[in-house]
Parts: structure tokens; C-alpha cells; sequence
């Protein structure tokens, strides 16, 4: 499993009942939009995700219409399961550790 699903999966199982819309997703995983929505829709495929278009006027948002996300049931023990055996952990990678609040260095 690559570094941006175990990504996306991780900030989809934040709240897994939550719906996501995308650019929640690429704020949340810190990755691009281009590199998000090709593993939304795989996901999706596999049945892991399902995914609806708002039901809003974009003109009266004075925004694009956006589409959001959310894990099945099987989605999130699915993932979870991935992330649990991932071959590449995140807390393997320094970068992707939370940072410290504390005023300590």
C-alpha cells in the first residue's frame, strides 16, 4: 500500500462516520487533489467508500458544488485493517509524527 493511501485511508478513519469532501481530504492527508481523487475513486470501486454530489446551487454558494465521502461499514474495517499491516508505517516516518504543542524544542 503506498504512503498516500495509508494517507487518505488515515484521514478518512479520523471520523468514519463523518462525511469528507475533497479538499477536507487533501487538507487532512496534506497531498494534492490530483493525487486524492485517483485513490477516492479506487476506494470507491472497491467498495470502501461511497461518495454523493451536494444538493446546493453553486451560484448561491459562490462555489463549485462539492462531493463528499464517507466509509462504508466493511470500508473502515477494511481500512483499518490495511493501515494495521501496512508495510510502511507512518510512525515510521519522522515528518508525518505530530508536532509537539509544548515550548519545549
Amino acid at each position: 500500500m503506498t504512503l498516500p493511501v495509508q494517507l487518505v485511508l488515515r484521514a478518512l478513519l479520523a471520523e468514519p462516520t463523518q462525511e469528507m469532501y475533497g479538499l477536507q481530504i487533501c487538507t487532512e492527508a496534506g497531498l494534492p487533489s490530483g493525487t486524492i481523487h485517483p485513490i477516492l475513486a479506487r476506494l470507491e470501486g472497491y467498495g470502501w467508500l461511497e461518495s454523493h454530489w451536494e444538493d446546493t446551487d453553486p451560484a448561491e454558494q459562490g462555489r463549485p458544488r462539492r462531493r463528499y465521502y464517507h466509509l462504508t461499514r466493511v470500508g473502515a474495517l477494511r481500512a483499518q485493517h490495511a493501515l494495521d499491516t501496512a508495510r510502511t508505517p507512518l510512525s515510521g516516518i519522522p515528518a508525518l509524527q505530530p508536532r509537539s504543542t509544548g515550548s519545549t524544542p
